[in-house]
């Protein structure tokens, strides 16, 4: 729809470009909509949903993108072929993803890694499977989407230690915040070369076409999703078991179509020449659209979804457990499975290891004050100030364990390198304290 109205009234653009440019700004950003919504009353399934459909739309769209390239470039243009091919290039990528998929799970599972590897490993599994389709001329997109799936879905029976996957959060958490900052850097340092680029278009034409791409896109995304939520349900009566998500739901998840990065990053991969050396086609333009788009959406919707998912007053669509109690009942079976396990096939050395006779007292022990916590939740709210107060406590002694471990290095009786394991331990008592607090 964004191609054939782009074409309509914007002097000089074709068929071809407008898929282009549905291509770049079709794709929404998930990580916009779950910060705007974290903290807010939204249903649980609403945020999996715009985390899901971001990752295939990301996908799809790129695979659009690419296919209408193609167009532009070469000035041939068939709908039935195009449809055709796209099912195949995205098919055959899903293919290529679970393959190399099985073979980097076979590599992490069998091989004898370290952390440092594992998590190398990771950084080059996505462009081994890119770089692997795109070869076959296959969706690099799909085989990266597919492949990080099977291995995300796989990766407690690959990464089974905590030092492994401590790492490997930091690399990405570090990869993916300079990525993004690298792309918006990217777009405001050619942003000055973009507005002179613009040609025959003005800034204020090129500002009121993307406004109204911008609100064609809005529209279109509201146009799209009460349909596809309530079609179904109408024709499965499976679907229409689920809990009905009325009309806030959908409106929530039409509002939250903010474009982002993915849509920046395609946009500045517009080939600056054709094959025949020739500048490519409204290239500045579609650059300087997007942006806006981008602009429109981020700050227009992202500022006002907080305001709507208040006004609306969601109702949590699954009945789940509050997050204390859930985090509770969690301790309890990890520190029940854990003593069971130990009183089981260690009896002897209970018995004899006045280490493990401490273990078992103290994992007891654990198990008391969670069960406690857990019943404390379950009955009386008001109890939670006991809850609050006892981590409250622990902050203050972490605080001064800490002192204690500076004093220590100054004292010079213990080695750095031991100081240093013993802060890190203590960083991931807090951090988890803070985690729990948060929830």
């Amino acid at each position: 729809m964004v191609a054939y109205f782009a074409q309509s009234f914007i002097p000089g653009f074709t068929l071809a470009l407008g898929f282009l440019l549905g291509g770049i700004i079709s794709p929404p950003d998930a990580v916009a909509a779950a910060t705007v919504l974290k903290g807010l009353p939204v249903p649980r399934r609403l945020l999996t949903i715009l985390e899901g459909e971001s990752l295939v739309n990301d996908a799809s769209s790129l695979i659009v993108f690419r296919f209408a390239l193609a167009a532009a470039m070469t000035g041939v243009f068939s709908f039935k072929v195009a449809v055709g091919q796209f099912y195949l290039v995205a098919g055959m990528g899903i293919v290529v993803g679970l393959v190399i998929g099985h073979i980097m799970y076979a590599i992490h599972k069998f091989l004898p890694t370290t952390p440092a590897i594992d998590a190398t490993l990771t950084v080059m599994t996505p462009y081994i499977l890119f770089l692997t389709a795109e070869q076959f001329d296959f969706s690099g997109v799909m085989a990266v989407v597919s492949g990080g799936l099977f291995i995300s879905y796989r990766g407690h029976e690959i990464f089974t230690t905590g030092t492994t996957r401590v790492n490997m959060l930091g690399v990405w958490t570090t990869m993916i915040f300079g990525m993004n900052a690298l792309v918006f850097i990217l777009i405001g340092l050619e942003l000055p070369h973009i507005i002179e680029g613009l040609g025959e278009y003005s800034i204020a034409e090129g500002i009121k076409y993307g406004l109204m791409i911008s609100g064609i896109i809005i529209l279109l995304r509201f146009v799209w999703v009460y349909p596809a939520t309530h079609l179904p349900r109408l024709l499965s009566r499976k679907i229409r078991q689920e809990p009905n998500p009325g009309w806030k739901g959908p409106l929530c998840v039409s509002w939250a179509g903010m474009r982002g990065v993915v849509s920046l990053a395609t946009a500045l991969s517009i080939p600056v020449l054709l094959e025949n050396g020739q500048p490519f086609p409204h290239r500045s333009l579609i650059i300087f659209m997007t942006f806006i788009v981008i602009l429109v959406t981020l700050v227009f919707q992202g500022l006002t979804l907080p305001f709507i998912v208040r006004l609306i007053k969601f109702e949590e669509i699954d009945k789940v457990p509050m997050e204390e109690e859930q985090m509770a009942g969690i301790r309890l079976r990890m520190k029940r499975a854990a003593l069971h396990w130990l009183e089981k096939h260690y009896a002897r050395e209970i018995g004899e290891n006045e280490l493990v006779a401490g273990l078992q007292a103290s994992l007891r022990s654990d198990v008391e004050m969670t069960s406690k916590k857990l019943e404390s939740i379950l009955c009386d709210a008001t109890q939670m100030a006991e809850v609050h107060e006892y981590k409250k406590v622990l902050e203050d002694i972490y605080q001064v364990q800490r002192r204690e471990l500076i004093a220590l290095r100054n004292e010079n009786i213990f080695t750095d390198e031991e100081i240093r394991k013993s802060q890190l331990g203590l960083d991931l008592d807090e951090a988890k304290l803070v985690r729990q607090t948060h929830f």
